[in-house]
């Protein structure tokens, strides 16, 4: 067994996570996810919905708190640890892939109790998260995987999202897909509102019914489900369609993240740059346009794309008057980068 460890906050690392396990059961190898927040207190899982709350209200606060991230080890409950860690030996997981620098601590004193395991500290995003900054010491212990790399401008792995291939330039709809990550945080709405004021049709992620502004013609609402949380439901985030006079009707894909099938129809995808973002858009050969980050590894996301040529600032894109002809550019660029990195999980399911 693979043992996957997440972290919910943004949920980019998270579904990153599903994503891997999907594709090592297609492989024929045995992966379970393992969400950080679902072996926490509980007083400490109430202060998430909190954050989240503060942290989508005001984006500046959001900042400052991700620059004061401080080590959360003690958040764990000490039973339910002690549970996981014995199912972890009872079921001869054989190797420890990490998305969250959380669970670093915990895997450690796996290794001293039951032995060493091997451990892949994998990054989602192409420089440090805020938790793996916090463990920069013992990193070295570790093998490190790039899904994207900032330091060599490369993208030495992937996971593969999905098994279609990218949609041709000439198939896709005339919009933008816009969103906040899986919190909904950030300046896209302020971003949107500027793009529809031009005439540019959306494909819009709120994070409830009435949060949007006036849309141009032919533009899409989506949220996801509010009520669903991933401590609770270790499937892909419900996803619904807003249309006027009726509640969204909430569905969950098996297989991928529903904001997929978006990025798969859209010319560009304009967010905040987690590194699930720039894992969809790179499966999808999708353009990106980059929005101020969540903290400095976001910023980095942003750099890292605009360098290799698959990405473009909001404000490089306003300058050409929101011209197609960048993002076409960025298209095929991202086909022609898309055979160069390993596949993940098929070496994974191979050891």
């Amino acid at each position: 067994m693979i043992a996957i460890l997440t972290g919910g906050p943004g949920l980019g690392a998270h579904v990153t996570g599903l994503l891997l396990r999907r594709r090592l059961r297609e492989l024929g190898a045995t992966g379970e996810v393992f969400l950080a927040e679902a072996f926490w207190q509980p007083d400490r899982r109430e202060r998430i919905s909190a954050s989240k709350e503060a942290y989508q209200r005001d984006f500046r606060l959001a900042r400052v708190g991700q620059r004061l991230f401080r080590n959360l080890s003690d958040a764990f409950d000490p039973m339910l640890i002690a549970s996981v860690k014995k199912r972890w030996h009872d079921d001869g997981v054989r190797r420890f892939v990490v998305f969250s620098g959380l669970w670093l601590p915990v895997v450690e004193r796996y290794a001293e109790e039951f032995g060493a395991v091997p451990v892949d500290v994998c990054h989602a995003d192409s420089a440090n998260s805020p938790s793996f900054a916090r463990r920069a010491g013992s990193l070295d212990r570790h093998r490190e995987v790039w899904l994207f790399d900032s330091a060599g401008t490369d993208i030495p792995w992937t996971i593969r999202a999905t098994t279609e291939p990218p949609l041709r330039w000439e198939e896709r709809d005339r919009r933008v897909l816009a969103h906040g990550g899986g919190w909904s945080m950030g300046t896209y709405l302020e971003r949107a509102a500027e793009l529809s004021a031009a005439g540019l049709p959306l494909d819009l992620v709120v994070r409830d019914a009435g949060d949007a502004p006036d849309l141009a013609p032919g533009s899409r609402r989506f949220m996801m489900d509010p009520s669903w949380n991933p401590w609770h439901d270790d499937g892909f985030p419900p996803f619904g369609e807003i249309v006027a006079a009726a509640p969204p009707v909430y569905e969950q894909a098996e297989d991928h993240h529903q904001a997929l099938d978006l990025t798969r129809r859209a010319v560009a995808v304009m967010a905040k740059l987690g590194g699930g973002t720039i894992l969809d858009a790179f499966t999808a050969a999708t353009p990106i346009i980059g929005l101020e980050g969540y903290g400095e590894h976001e910023d980095r996301n942003v750099r890292f794309c605009v360098d290799l040529g698959i990405g473009i600032t909001f404000e490089t894109w306003r300058d050409t008057g929101f011209s197609l002809e960048p993002l076409a550019r960025m298209h095929r660029r991202l086909l022609d980068l898309r055979d160069r990195p390993r596949d993940y999980a098929r070496e994974l399911a191979a050891t």
